[in-house]
């Protein structure tokens, strides 16, 4: 079977999009459902101690309040929830609200009034009166660097750093040139615009059909049917739209277990959205402390790297991330040494939040690398290409691909980087500073498990379906273009369902595997359902294709024709219909291949190169120009992949500038818990950002030869702003974010 990529590697519009601009498209708060119930979350008030009293009576007393939900009277649950079938989010036990009077962070749902109505629910809420005996949190990581521990349990997917090569140590300080700093990432929120709620409708005798905010049915489904002690056959979870992620809806957040527990204690359907406040008291991307040492030739050739971090966590998980990883493979070094440890501090446990761990170590590293390009005046690219690794060091493997080096090059063509001086305070435009700084992007490559079913009808259209989610990266479009080019039908005529327990399994959305993992999924049903039409047209009498083999066929305008003669055809309504059948129907499922895994690392990079602008008496920062350089594979969509480079480049100016949960370590508790006071990027922060996808042929790393683009966008963003940054100004800072007190203190 031949086909061909009408739509496949196109730019195409989303298919989603008038669902989305009508209204037509739902989200987790938006279903209705008859008697419907509303909660409303009351906060802890305090970060560490116990709760001694809750008195409920006003709020239970007001006419229209059903229930006051609190630890002394929450529903009984599972006491162990190993069933829960965590795909990846961090694993372990999430936290349960209201599972007793033990206060561990800040914002703890303390109980939950529902009531006829979300007014009356909120009024009740506000009489709730909490007395606590108070203790002294303890939330400053800097106070806890002794404490930090190498966890003792390795987190699912997660690999630990390798074991070192070399003596890291003794070359570093035999090492010509040495470069030894410390770097601190803040804590940021994933901020989405949706928040979090749960719509949980009742369908008697313990049935539940749960619309939930989340990027995985499956895992919510798991969840619930872990901790409640229900049969996957009784709960149904629906979630075909979702408002942004970023990671914050990878796993199931507490508003699903009140919502499903008042449910189930009260037997009628009960909705419960968190406030934008308490969309700061869960998962975060953890603050980290790292110290990166490089020692060098007067070439600025790696002789010995060492990278150090402590990340916090939750005193009740173990919240990890692969940060140090990368030192040991993106550059060629003999001696390397790497060390992650964890310490706990009275805050919620982190969560994976876009390029989890990447964005945090690769920051520190390549703002490494930029010193010790000046450390040896050596160009920061020319640096970097010295340095390049051909394979994967830190594992001892090929690479699947690699065009890394392309994406400097193209990258700093496009950017016009041979005209930048390389002296600090050396370019400006009137009052003020420019600056010009580059850093290298790279994520890992996945394919997961999938399944996926495909069903086509003599009318022509195709129906695909699978039970992964699209946070808005262009699933449901790309999905379909994958349909269309397998069957040679017109993008209108093929339909996606997506997010629905229903569906046929897939992983939920994150790790940017889901189009080589649903993409691929979805190119085999198609393929099952091309042959079996295929069957249908060769015993068809007096067919044209009669002794053609499949491999000698295109699909194409709703046809098969043979690739030797496309006169001699068959219209797939024809093969259908001499099929005897309604439609053609097949699930299928994909795997990655273990033996690849085993031979190969895979791996998207980038190039990213950044303009700033700095008032040299303001010390205010504009990033003017950003060209990022990426390698990724095959490219399915042009317009959906540009749009998420995009889109992590604009988080990774947020990181790199604005982005801080600022904890106050006396009360321990986040201070710009809104969006008044937490700074993301607006339309006026950001200005050109040029994306180019350069060419690069895998046939490993997927069936599909897709990398995924989720991740990559935002990796070396922040480090390339915060190197044009000392470029323009002459002034290293190494905290992130890089606020104007910062340049001016």
């Amino acid at each position: 079977m031949a086909t061909t990529s009408l739509y496949v590697g196109t730019a195409q519009s989303r298919v989603d999009g008038p669902a989305k601009v009508t209204g037509a498209a739902k989200y987790a708060a938006e279903y209705t459902a008859p008697d419907l119930a509303y909660g409303v979350v009351v906060s802890s008030a305090i970060t560490k101690g116990r709760i001694t009293a809750i008195d409920a009576a006003a709020a239970q007393a007001v006419p229209g309040v059903i229930k006051v939900l609190t630890h002394e009277n929450r529903p009984r649950t599972a006491w162990l929830d190993y069933n829960y079938r965590d795909q990846v989010a961090p694993p372990g036990s999430p936290f349960r609200a209201l599972g007793g009077p033990e206060i561990v962070y800040g914002g703890q749902p303390v109980a939950l009034v529902v009531a006829e109505s979300f007014e009356l629910a909120r009024y009740g809420a506000s009489l709730v009166r909490v007395t606590y005996a108070e203790d002294v949190p303890n939330t400053d990581l800097e106070k806890n660097r002794e404490a930090a521990y190498v966890p003792p349990k390795k987190r699912s997917g997660i690999k630990p750093p390798p074991d070192p090569r070399g003596d890291a140590e003794g070359a570093l300080e035999r090492a010509p040139v040495r470069v030894r700093q410390s770097y601190k990432q803040a804590m940021e929120h994933h901020n989405p615009m949706e928040p979090h709620a749960s719509t949980v409708v009742w369908q008697g005798e313990g049935k539940l059909t749960v619309h939930d905010k989340i990027q995985g049915v499956n895992n919510t489904q798991a969840y619930i049917c872990s901790v409640f002690n229900l049969k996957p056959e009784d709960v149904r979870v629906i979630s075909p739209y979702i408002g942004g992620g970023f990671g914050s809806g990878l796993r199931p957040q507490y508003q699903l277990f009140l919502a499903v527990a008042a449910a189930l204690d009260l037997k009628r359907s009960v909705r419960v959205v968190l406030t934008r406040d308490q969309m700061f008291t869960f998962g975060y991307r953890p603050e980290t402390l790292q110290t990166v040492a490089l020692g060098a030739d007067a070439e600025g050739r790696l002789q010995a790297l060492t990278h150090d971090a402590i990340a916090g966590t939750s005193t009740f998980e173990d919240y990890q991330e692969t940060v140090v990883n990368w030192s040991g493979l993106l550059y060629h070094c003999p001696n390397v040494r790497l060390d992650y440890k964890l310490a706990k501090i009275d805050t919620y446990t982190p969560a994976d939040m876009r390029a989890p761990g990447a964005v945090t170590g690769v920051y520190a590293l390549e703002v490494a690398m930029d010193e010790l390009a000046y450390a040896t005046g050596v160009d920061p690219m020319t640096l970097r290409l010295r340095n390049y690794a051909e394979r994967d060091e830190g594992e001892g493997k090929d690479f699947t691909s690699k065009a890394l080096r392309a994406c400097y090059e193209e990258g700093a063509a496009r950017f016009g980087w041979e005209r930048r001086s390389m002296a600090p305070r050396s370019m400006r435009e009137g009052r003020e500073l420019v600056g010009w700084g580059m850093a290298t992007g790279v994520w890992e490559a996945y394919m997961m498990k999938s399944s996926a079913s495909a069903r086509l009808t003599p009318d022509g259209r195709l129906a695909l379906a699978c039970s992964t989610a699209d946070l808005g990266t262009g699933t449901y479009t790309i999905l379909t273009q994958i349909g269309a080019d397998a069957l040679g039908l017109p993008i209108e005529r093929v339909t996606t369902r997506l997010g629905d327990t229903a569906l046929p399994e897939a992983p939920l959305a994150g790790g940017s595997w889901t189009a080589a993992s649903s993409g691929s999924a979805v190119q085999s049903a198609c393929r099952s359902v091309a042959e079996q039409v295929f069957g249908f047209a060769r015993r068809m009498d007096d067919s044209p294709l009669a002794n053609a083999d499949f491999a000698h066929v295109t699909f194409a305008g709703g046809e098969i024709r043979l690739g030797s003669d496309p006169s001699r055809k068959v219209s797939l309504a024809d093969a259908i219909r001499a099929g005897g059948v309604e439609a053609v129907e097949a699930t299928e499922t994909v795997k990655p291949s273990m033996l690849n895994n085993l031979r190969y690392s895979a791996y998207t990079h980038s190039a990213v190169f950044v303009e700033v602008k700095v008032d040299e008496d303001l010390g205010v920062v504009r990033v003017t120009r950003v060209v990022s350089a990426v390698a990724a594979g095959r490219i399915l969509n042009l317009k959906t992949a540009r749009s998420q480079i995009m889109g992590g480049v604009v988080m990774g100016i947020g990181a790199a500038l604005e982005e801080e949960s600022m904890l106050d370590h006396t009360l321990g508790r986040i201070m710009n818990h809104n969006f008044g006071e937490y700074h993301v990027p607006v339309n006026a922060d950001i200005h050109d950002i040029d994306v180019l996808f350069v060419e690069e042929h895998d046939d490993k790393v997927s069936p599909m030869g897709v990398k995924g683009l989720g991740e990559i966008g935002i990796v070396g963003a922040a480090a390339a702003v915060a190197n044009a940054v000392f470029h323009a100004t002459g002034k290293r800072v190494r905290e992130l974010p890089i606020t104007i007190d910062k340049l001016l203190g």
